[in-house]
């Protein structure tokens, strides 16, 4: 295994990790950090952006930032950042969590109208092993949202890194890679839809597609974990538990994106509820496919409060010593 640490470009030998020692225990814990979302439903303010069925968001930690995936429309993060005042210019680094359009659907925009500010801007993309791994659908379709993209984005100069395991991005700050499913969460798809799941063709032939490389970023922060999570389609809690695993054992502060319960029922979402309490959850920001409704549960049952835990509009942020703050509409 391999750890990175992209900015500097430095690599140094690890040992596999295992249930009792986490891998990338760092000694650095990240100071001050901020987590604004900057695509996701609900526009809760004025000058806040637009909505959409997507999710992204900006990891900052001190004067570094790392921007989590792209959200669905072309245009709609590169917007949302300018009504925002956020500078996006100034980052060349991004994690697409998996492969699904509301996630990488802003990317090539991104890419081409930051490059005018920085050529470097957005100009290295880090997805988890599987993101370009082929999804079949009817008529000869391709139903992998990333695909189409690849090769116009590496015209504009810019590349991918693929990550079979966890790596760390800056200090403090670690890509989680696929996410090992322990327990039998079943986020992905529309359970109240219906019809076909989807296909996917792996290394070892094609089978249901439930996203196996989807992946979560990781702040380690001096009070404990904060996750950031796209649409959470490995679950929730194998996510946080393989958070603990990977990074260090420590409580999870927060949980902040998409994490794919709009459709869960109420015994999945008292037992997450359970687990979520179990390890330490104190903030909630629950975005995108989280669901209204499931976020509300998941406030009571974890015994959350109106200033803890909220639904996420387009600007909502946490921040380490303060909390959260969702947008004036969500409050």
């Amino acid at each position: 295994m391999t750890r990175c640490f992209v900015f500097t470009l430095a690599c140094t030998v690890l040992a596999a990790s295992n249930a009792t020692a986490p891998a990338f225990a760092q000694a650095v814990r990240a100071t001050p950090v901020t987590v604004t979302v900057l695509s996701t439903m609900l526009v809760g303010g004025v000058n806040a952006g637009i909505g959409e069925w997507g999710f992204a968001a900006v990891v900052q930690v001190g004067d570094r930032r790392l921007l989590v995936d792209t959200g669905a429309r072309a245009e709609t993060v590169l917007k949302n950042a300018a009504e925002l005042r956020v500078d996006l210019a100034s980052i060349t680094d991004l994690v697409l969590t998996h492969n699904h359009a509301d996630h990488t659907g802003g990317l090539l925009t991104l890419r081409r109208e930051l490059a005018k500010q920085n050529p470097q801007a957005l100009s290295r993309v880090h997805v988890p092993k599987g993101a370009f791994y082929p999804r079949p659908m009817a008529g000869g379709r391709e139903g992998n949202g990333l695909l189409p993209l690849k090769a116009a984005y590496e015209a504009t100069g810019g590349v991918f890194v693929e990550h079979a395991g966890p790596v760390v991005l800056m200090p403090g700050v670690t890509m989680l890679g696929p996410i090992p499913r322990v327990h039998p969460e079943r986020n992905w798809g529309n359970p109240r839809g219906g019809g076909p799941d989807g296909r996917v063709i792996t290394p070892a032939g094609e089978v249901e597609d439930n996203v196996p490389e989807d992946t979560s970023v990781v702040i380690d922060t001096p009070d404990g974990l904060v996750l950031v999570s796209g649409c959470g389609h490995a679950g929730i809690v194998n996510t946080m538990e393989f958070a603990r695993r990977a990074v260090r054992l420590a409580p999870i502060v927060a949980a902040i994106g998409g994490f794919h319960l709009f459709a869960a029922s109420e015994e999945t979402l008292a037992w997450t509820a359970e687990r979520m309490t179990a390890m330490g959850v104190r903030h909630l920001l629950g975005a995108h496919c989280t669901g209204i409704e499931a976020v509300y549960r998941l406030r009571a049952l974890a015994g959350l409060t109106r200033a803890t835990a909220a639904v996420a509009g387009v600007g909502a942020t946490y921040e380490h010593g303060k909390g959260i703050d969702p947008t004036t509409l969500a409050r």
